[in-house]
């Protein structure tokens, strides 16, 4: 058993250990606070602006070294140090950062770990088709090609994911405002469209528990109602003129879906465009076209859940780009000649 005197030597080793511990401990705390006092602090003022971009996988310290040319940090060593002794070595996320030179260094690890990386809005206008939406986010260079967002978009994936009874998207991609990281994944971006329409169909109480076979003749009308009528309060009018139609089984000679053969729309139609033939011209083949012609707002869709029913058969685009609705053939080519055929006299 040990004596008094050795407990009290014994105690006080461990006392001179942690009292060394504490001291060195204190030292490199001063010297950290030092370092980020000197090193770590801003290099400008704010006024030199820089876009990081942070690869999947990129080493901390290649992202150091990119900060250091561009004169952001004062020391990689320190930058990678600071990383090391906050835990930060694996958490710094991908994608593109806003970062100035009035930033301390622990300012921008902030930002590199908490992922607040720049974002990327884009619109899609109603009644685009996947053409329009691919080419759109090319142009933004969201995507590479119009031909990578088509294959993404035509997924089989997505189509068992959501019951899409056809071989491509068309239709169910929502027109909307979106805002995505840069360098956010093309086959995101799809499932982000389609979870948009989905939720907005949501908001439709009629759309509750519909077969996906009926739903997909819903979105085949108000694709070509979105395609027709560009004012919103005439869409229901036009849904029930083309359900009409259908009834009597009569053509549902949509100009929409013509101009659907076409890579791009054209400005006018011709006779002969009337006569391509395709299972998507609906002047030459009796009811629904083969699938959605563009991919319709919330308006038309609901539209084509709510059609309006009226005596009306026909239909023709006034100057003012509202339409006028006729009973019979021969008061459409009354309108025709009032409304049409003066503008090419």
């Amino acid at each position: 058993m040990k004596s008094l005197w050795e407990k009290w030597k014994d105690s006080g080793k461990l006392i001179q250990i942690a009292t060394i511990s504490i001291f060195f401990l204190s030292i490199l705390f001063v010297s950290l606070v030092i370092a980020d006092l000197s090193l770590g602090k801003a290099v400008g003022n704010g006024d030199f602006k820089y876009e990081l971009v942070v690869d999947p996988g990129e080493s901390i310290k290649s992202v150091s070294k990119d900060l250091h040319d561009n004169h952001l940090i004062r020391s990689k060593t320190y930058f990678q140090i600071l990383l090391r002794i906050t835990g930060n070595s694996n958490n710094v996320k991908q994608g593109i950062y806003s970062i100035d030179d009035g930033m301390s260094s622990r300012k921008i690890l902030d930002i590199l770990v908490s992922g607040k990386v720049k974002m990327i809005s884009f619109t899609i206008p109603e009644g685009y088709t996947n053409r329009q939406i691919g080419d759109l986010l090319a142009s933004k260079k969201i995507v590479a090609s119009r031909k990578e967002f088509l294959d993404a978009a035509n997924n089989p994936v997505f189509l068992k994911k959501y019951n899409i009874p056809a071989d491509t998207t068309e239709g169910y991609l929502y027109p909307e405002t979106y805002s995505i990281p840069y360098n956010y994944k093309v086959d995101k971006i799809v499932d982000m469209l389609l979870k948009r329409f989905f939720k907005n169909l949501a908001t439709i109480e009629a759309s509750a528990n519909i077969d996906p076979a009926e739903l997909h003749k819903k979105v085949i009308l108000a694709s070509i109602v979105e395609r027709e009528a560009k004012k919103k309060e005439e869409q229901p009018l036009m849904a029930g003129v083309f359900l009409k139609r259908l009834k009597i089984k009569m053509p549902f000679e949509s100009c929409a879906t013509v101009q659907y053969l076409f890579d791009k729309p054209k400005k006018r139609l011709l006779e002969k465009d009337l006569l391509i033939e395709s299972p998507y011209n609906t002047y030459l083949n009796r009811g629904y076209p083969p699938g959605p012609i563009s991919n319709p707002g919330l308006p038309a869709i609901h539209a084509s859940f709510h059609p309006v029913e009226s005596d009306s058969l026909f239909f023709l685009v006034k100057p003012d780009g509202s339409h006028y609705f006729s009973k019979t053939h021969k008061e459409h080519l009354e309108a025709k000649k009032k409304y049409i055929d003066v503008l090419y006299e």
